[in-house]
């Protein structure tokens, strides 16, 4: 199922406070995606972090990478906040990052657990391809069909994941595939309750625009003890680098 980027914008919003203490797999990922990025290239004139949020990869790409200009991105305009304390220049551009129009010349776009919320990727880095030099690169970490399978299983919400083949397909037609790398990463938790509250705490809660009812959440918690025999939630990240030919 697919939710519209106001929703997204409400649910990652209202979870910032807690996002960083509790974004373990986002967290490592920032630290995988930056350490990939450093063995092509670590100086990049121009970059443009889309999705920055509490700016978990910002702070590793400020600590890595060496740059002049550094543009972020974020639907939550309160983001901006966050970043200011991590990097002492740099400009913020608000918005849902499918429609906001980037200054052209850029040396490398980076994302970090954000593109699996786009509709339709193919578009998307259609568009971007445009404002990347020949050779810059982009370089994002998503996720796949595997993640959150318990959610899907137990109450059927799934976003439109994309495989890692359909991500390269889309992808080598204009750019060099550098580094492509898919796994899967299992957090477990007491009960669960504490595993919605994790999700809420990472914004990833966006998965519906439905507020749930005590009925709902008990509901849910009954259905995935019946169906599971310990608690966990899998996370299915795909880590990509690639080059504009």
């Amino acid at each position: 199922m697919q939710i519209n980027s106001k929703s997204i914008k409400n649910h990652f919003e209202k979870s910032m406070e807690k996002y960083n203490e509790n974004a373990v797999v986002q967290a490592n990922l920032a630290n995988q995606l930056v350490q990939e990025i450093l063995k092509y290239k670590n100086n990049f004139d121009t970059i443009l972090e889309l999705g920055c949020g509490t700016g978990l990869l910002t702070a590793k790409v400020k600590e890595k990478i060496t740059f002049k200009t550094y543009y972020a991105n974020d639907i939550v305009e309160k983001s901006k906040n966050y970043i200011s304390k991590i990097l002492p220049n740099f400009e913020f551009i608000h918005g849902n990052a499918q429609r906001i129009k980037p200054p052209a010349g850029l040396d490398l776009i980076i994302s970090n657990a954000m593109f699996q919320w786009f509709v339709n990727l193919e578009p998307v880095i259609n568009s971007y391809k445009n404002f990347l030099n020949k050779g810059g690169i982009i370089a994002f970490s998503t996720f796949g069909p595997k993640n959150f399978c318990e959610i899907k299983n137990v109450s059927g919400l799934t976003l439109n994941y994309l495989t890692e083949q359909q991500i390269k397909n889309i992808l080598e037609k204009d750019f060099d595939i550098l580094y492509c790398c898919e796994y899967t990463q299992t957090l477990e938790f007491e009960s669960p309750l504490a595993l919605l509250a994790h999700m809420k705490n990472t914004g990833v809660n966006s998965l519906t625009s439905k507020i749930w009812t005590v009925k709902d959440v008990k509901v849910f918690c009954e259905k995935y003890l019946e169906n599971f025999d310990k608690v966990q939630l899998t996370y299915n990240p795909i880590i990509v680098i690639a080059k504009l030919k």
